[in-house]
Parts: C-alpha cells; structure tokens; sequence
C-alpha cells in the first residue's frame, strides 16, 4: 500500500544525497515530506516537524555517520518506535556505513551503498512500485 505520506528523517550534511532519494520518490508518485523542501519562511520547524511526524504513516531515516550522530535524527526515530501506528513502516536506509542505534536491528536495511538505482530499486519494492530510471 502506497503511503499517505513518508517522513524522511536525516542529517543535513547528507542533503545532497537526501534531495536525490526525495526527487525519485516523488517522480514514483510517493508522497514525502522532507524539511528542506516542505518547510517555508516564518514556520517554527520544530512545531512542523512535530506535526509531519504525528501525521505521516510512514518513517523513514537515512543512516549514515551524520545521522546516527544528529541528536535531531535520534529524537525523530525515539518518536517513530514508540507509535504503533509506524509499526512495519519504519525504513532504514543505509546510505554510509555505520553504527547505527541497536533499537533499528529487527528492520531490514535498504542499502545504498551498493548503488543509488538499486537502492532506489528495493526502497520502492516496499510499496509495490517498480524503479524507472530518469
């Protein structure tokens, strides 16, 4: 079942990686909120981020040394593990490896590291839909 909407969670260091996989999934037709892209001038983040994450049916955090060390990254997964309604639409992507929190070790990984089209490929593969390159 396709998502309402997915919440992207990341550290900004790995923008540039993160507006790639934001792009893909929304020319597959996923809905995505991403911060860079979803929040506008005189919005309080945090009050919006909050409001995303009570209201996006899917999690998924980008992982990466950036990430597993970003304190707003940790916030973020400590809120998605602890609603039931996430249960079984929480993904990990491994963008870079690294340790990541114990608490991720049940969920199988996305991996980007072997290539960006696979990792794309397999991300999608979760919702049902098939990759097609640009």
């Amino acid at each position: 079942m396709l998502p309402v909407e997915a919440f992207i969670s990341h550290s900004d260091q790995d923008k540039l990686f993160v507006s790639d996989v934001v792009e893909a999934l929304r020319r597959h037709g996923i809905p995505v909120w991403h911060g860079p892209t979803n929040l506008i001038g005189s919005q309080q983040w945090h009050d919006e981020i909050g409001a995303a994450l009570q209201r996006c049916d899917w999690f998924v955090i980008v992982l990466s040394p950036n990430s597993v060390n970003s304190m707003w990254v940790k916030r973020e997964l400590m809120y998605a593990l602890t609603q039931k309604r996430l249960k079984d639409k929480i993904i990990p992507l491994l963008y870079s490896p690294c340790e990541y929190s114990w608490a991720l070790s049940g969920y199988q990984l996305v991996d980007f590291t072997r290539s960006f089209e696979d990792g794309c490929r397999d991300l999608l593969r979760v919702w049902g839909v098939g990759y097609k390159p640009e």
